[in-house]
């Protein structure tokens, strides 16, 4: 019986990759008119509403968002949470160009703060810790040296009781190391799930809408020939 039970946990985990209904609020954070033309160009190679609805984003969320890159996705998430809901969005202080400030401007529910990379710190205990494409840019010596059992471990006490902890980053081969990681901007999904459930976070779903067979992993994700159609996966673990 133990047996059996284990097999569905497991099915459970591996099969998140559902193809799930998604939900009008979500839909309709996607359909925002204020989003730039620039971004909704890129939904079609990014699946906005599919990455939103798996991380389990609802109305009236605390999220915080690391690294908001112009705010592809802090519009939606915003739309998404609503007036009673926040968006935190941590920018390191050597990347921040005023655009994140710009997104905070017009969504009244967003804040931005700049922080030295690899740090944050959080007015009170959020929902949701999102960062996408970007974990393993903390794996990068030249942007900051990054203690990452510690960080994680400072996400972790920055959630809620039962809160999530949503990655999402392109998937790298086997073996591969800090050099590569630098090199190629890519993660193994294997490495990402170690780290963070040292620091006490349970996996409980894995997605791939965005897994994509024809990326070997061994091309840096700029290149010309694989840019924008990388192999990605989604993690979603949780605070127990």
């Amino acid at each position: 019986m133990k047996t059996i039970f284990a097999a569905i946990a497991v099915l459970a985990i591996s099969s998140a990759a559902f193809a799930a209904d998604i939900p009008d609020y979500v839909s309709k954070s996607v359909s925002d008119s204020m989003r730039p033309k620039a971004d909704t160009d890129r939904d079609v190679l990014r699946l906005p509403a599919e990455t939103i609805a798996f991380a389990g984003v609802k109305p009236g969320m605390d999220v915080a968002e690391l690294f908001p890159g112009g705010g592809y996705f802090t519009r939606m998430l915003s739309d998404v949470v609503g007036p009673k809901g926040r968006v935190y969005g941590i920018e390191n202080f050597k990347w921040d160009d005023g655009s994140d400030a710009k997104v905070a401007a017009d969504y009244k529910n967003v804040t931005i703060q700049i922080d030295q990379f690899g740090d944050f710190s959080l007015p009170k205990p959020v929902d949701v810790f999102w960062i996408t494409q970007n974990y393993h840019d903390l794996h990068i010596a030249k942007y900051g040296v990054v203690d990452m059992a510690a960080f994680n471990k400072h996400v972790f006490a920055s959630l809620k009781p039962h809160g999530t902890y949503f990655v999402l980053d392109h998937q790298a081969n086997p073996g591969t190391t800090e050099d590569d990681i630098a090199k190629l901007h890519r993660i193994e999904k294997a490495q990402v799930i170690r780290e963070v459930e040292a620091a006490g976070f349970k996996l409980v779903a894995e997605g791939d809408a965005l897994h994509r067979t024809g990326d070997d992993h061994t091309k840096t994700i700029f290149d010309k020939a694989i840019q924008g159609h990388t192999d990605q996966y989604m993690l979603k673990f949780e605070k127990p």
